[in-house]
C-alpha cells in the first residue's frame, strides 16, 4: 500500500493529538476495578490502530503510569502488533506514520513479532500441558537480570529477551513439546550441567541462563550463544531485536512485563490468562 508524503504528514499530525485522548479513554478502563483483567480491544482501521499503537508505546516508557494502568498498556502493546502480523493490508499505513521517536522500536517489535509467529507451532490442535501463573514482580526480575549480568557479562536485556520469549517473563509453568522446563526453559540435562537450585525458581533460572550464555562464548559471541540456546534462526533474530529496543530505552522492559500468554492452534489463537491450567 502507498501513502503520500501528504497523507503520511497529516496522520503524524493527528495521531499525535489524537493519542492524548486514547490514551485517557484507556487509561479510564485500566483503573476502573471490574475491568482490571480486561483484555484491549484492538482497532481494525489504521488510523485506530496508530493511535492506539501510539499511546501504548508512550506509556510504558512513562515512569508515571503504572499498576493496572501499565499492565493494560503493556498487554495493548502486545495485540497491536499481532494485529499487524495478521492484517498486512493495514500494516503500511500505520507504520507511514509512526512519530519518528518511537519508529525504530516499532520496526524491531513488528520484525521480532514476525519471527515468533514463524516460529511458533502451526496446526496444534491441543493445548499444552502447562499452567499459567502470575509474572515475579517486575524489579524483582531486573535485579536477578543484572545479577546475572555482574556475574557472567551477559548483558541483562539479552536474559529478559530470552525471559520474554520462552515464557513472558516466568508466566508459563509446564514443560515445552521438547521438554524444557522453567521460567528460563532448560532441558533437564542441560539444566544438570548450567543449574544451581531449582529449574523453576525464577532467580536460579536467570542466574543458569546467564552461566550457560557465557559457556557458549557471551557476551562476545552473544548471537552464537543465544543459537546454542535455542537453534532456530528466527528465535535468535527475535531475541536479538527485543534486546535491542531494551538496550535502546531500557523502559521498554516495562511494556515487555505485561505481554501475556496467546497459544496459537489450528482454529485460531487463544489467550491463556493467569489461573489457566489444563488440568
Amino acid at each position: 500500500m502507498s501513502v503520500s508524503p501528504e497523507t503520511v504528514s497529516v496522520l503524524e499530525t493527528e495521531v499525535e493529538s489524537a493519542a492524548l485522548s486514547s490514551h485517557d479513554r484507556v487509561v479510564l478502563q485500566a483503573r476502573e476495578p471490574q475491568r482490571s483483567d480486561a483484555v484491549p480491544q484492538v482497532a481494525d482501521d489504521a488510523g485506530a490502530l496508530l493511535q492506539q499503537l501510539v499511546t501504548a508505546e508512550r506509556a510504558v516508557r512513562d515512569p508515571a503510569v503504572a499498576g493496572r494502568e501499565l499492565a493494560f498498556m503493556g498487554h495493548l502493546q502486545q495485540l497491536v502488533y499481532r494485529q499487524l502480523i495478521e492484517r498486512p493490508d493495514l500494516r503500511d499505513q500505520v507504520f507511514a506514520a509512526i512519530p519518528p521517536d518511537l519508529r525504530g522500536a516499532a520496526d524491531l517489535n513488528i520484525a521480532a513479532s514476525a519471527d515468533l509467529y514463524l516460529f511458533g507451532p502451526r496446526r496444534v490442535k491441543e493445548l499444552p500441558a502447562w499452567r499459567i501463573v502470575t509474572a515475579a514482580p517486575m524489579n524483582d526480575l531486573l535485579r536477578y537480570y543484572r545479577e546475572a549480568e555482574a556475574e557472567f557479562g551477559v548483558p541483562w536485556y539479552y536474559l529478559a529477551a530470552i525471559n520474554l520469549v520462552e515464557t513472558r517473563m516466568g508466566r508459563i509453568r509446564g514443560e515445552s513439546y521438547a521438554g524444557a522446563q522453567g521460567p528460563m526453559q532448560f532441558m533437564p540435562k542441560t539444566w544438570d550441567m548450567y543449574g544451581e537450585g531449582d529449574i523453576n525458581d525464577t532467580h536460579d533460572a536467570i542466574l543458569a541462563a546467564g552461566r550457560y550464555l557465557s559457556a557458549a562464548g557471551a557476551p562476545e559471541k552473544l548471537e552464537k550463544a543465544i543459537w546454542m540456546y535455542n537453534h532456530d534462526n528466527e528465535y535468535v533474530d527475535a531475541v536479538m531485536k527485543y534486546a535491542e529496543v531494551m538496550r535502546a530505552d531500557p523502559s521498554a522492559f516495562r511494556g515487555y512485563y505485561g505481554w501475556q500468554v496467546y497459544f496459537v492452534m489450528a482454529n485460531g489463537t487463544l489467550l491463556l490468562p493467569v489461573g489457566w491450567s489444563k488440568d
